[in-house]
């Protein structure tokens, strides 16, 4: 605390600090009232397994299907035209246990070769397909 001399003319050289600290408190009580609220949980529902479904003995060995840069397609390692791979995925997708597709896209082909092919498998009802990487 200072005191003066007797000379009350001249400015004040104290910081009142006061109105300072009932800011501070005032933002302290809004912070502790507002943080909890921040931290709310979200509600996921996340799918459960099915233990109603039996998964087959003996799998079925899937279809590879490679895509090669230029975009030929190999079936099995077998060169297959578009009519031909068409043909191929009408006969599996009519099987009531189909095996799955499993596309093999080399980096460079244009992503319209793997679109339509995808398209073709839609297409004839194909429900299991899957990309695999580089062999």
């Amino acid at each position: 605390m200072a005191f003066s001399s007797g000379n009350t003319s001249g400015p004040m050289a104290d910081i009142n600090v006061t109105p300072l600290v009932d800011v501070m408190l005032v933002l302290l009580i809004i912070f502790m009232i507002t943080a909890p609220m921040l931290t709310h949980k979200v509600k996921i529902d996340l799918p459960q397994p099915n233990p109603n479904i039996v998964q087959p003995e003996n799998p079925l060995e899937p279809i590879r299907l490679k895509i090669d840069r230029s975009g030929a397609l190999y079936w099995n390692d077998t060169p297959v035209d578009e009519l031909g791979l068409k043909a191929q995925i009408a006969v599996v997708a009519q099987q009531t246990n189909q095996p799955e597709l499993q596309i093999n896209a080399d980096d460079g082909v244009a992503y319209e070769a793997v679109a339509r092919v995808l398209a073709d498998a839609k297409s004839y009802g194909l429900t299991k397909i899957g990309f695999t990487e580089g062999q």
